[in-house]
């Protein structure tokens, strides 16, 4: 077997579905409606994975139809792939800046790239950054017990590590 290489091996054999292919294909589907793309990756193995999001919601059965739609413009015999078509989760973080305005209202936690974590309600967001709430029990000048206290904090994105949505049962 000295000499052979196996054509699986060879440089240029390898066939990748490419990234921009399928977010074009999903941009130009999901146009003209609130559902937008929060990532498309593609590994070195042909495992696509698109994780959408929408402002109202997105449903199990629009994620089978883009799964299909994908599914349906790339050829198995050329390139082998496995497809992964999901929503945002709440286990996911926020990633984009339209996720964050789509959860203002929600409880969040918050953590920095310095390590500190912080939870709270989220209040606001633009491009720049977001603003959580945090009510805490504090001692205030002229009073004998603690006191109810709100707290504003900003966050810009590139000093958050995460933000993930907190689910309160109550």
């Amino acid at each position: 077997m000295q000499g052979t290489v196996s054509p699986v091996l060879l440089p240029g054999h390898i066939s990748m579905i490419q990234k921009e292919k399928i977010e074009s294909l999903v941009e130009q589907h999901i146009a003209g409606t609130d559902i937008f793309i929060v990532e498309v990756a593609v590994s070195v193995a042909n495992h696509i994975s698109v994780v959408l999001d929408a402002d109202s919601s997105i449903t199990i059965d629009k994620c089978v139809e883009i799964s299909r739609l994908i599914e349906g413009s790339l050829d198995r015999e050329a390139e082998d792939f496995e497809l992964e078509v999901s929503s945002a989760g709440l286990g996911l973080p926020l990633v984009l800046t339209r996720q964050y305005i789509k959860n203002i209202g929600q409880d969040v936690e918050v953590l920095l790239l310095s390590g500190l974590k912080q939870k709270g309600k989220l209040v606001a967001a633009n491009e720049e950054g977001f603003s959580i709430e945090e009510t805490k029990k504090m001692l205030v000048e002229g009073k004998k017990r603690k006191q109810d206290v709100t707290l504003t904090h900003q966050f810009a994105y590139n000093e958050v590590k995460t933000t993930r949505i907190v689910i309160a049962f109550r």
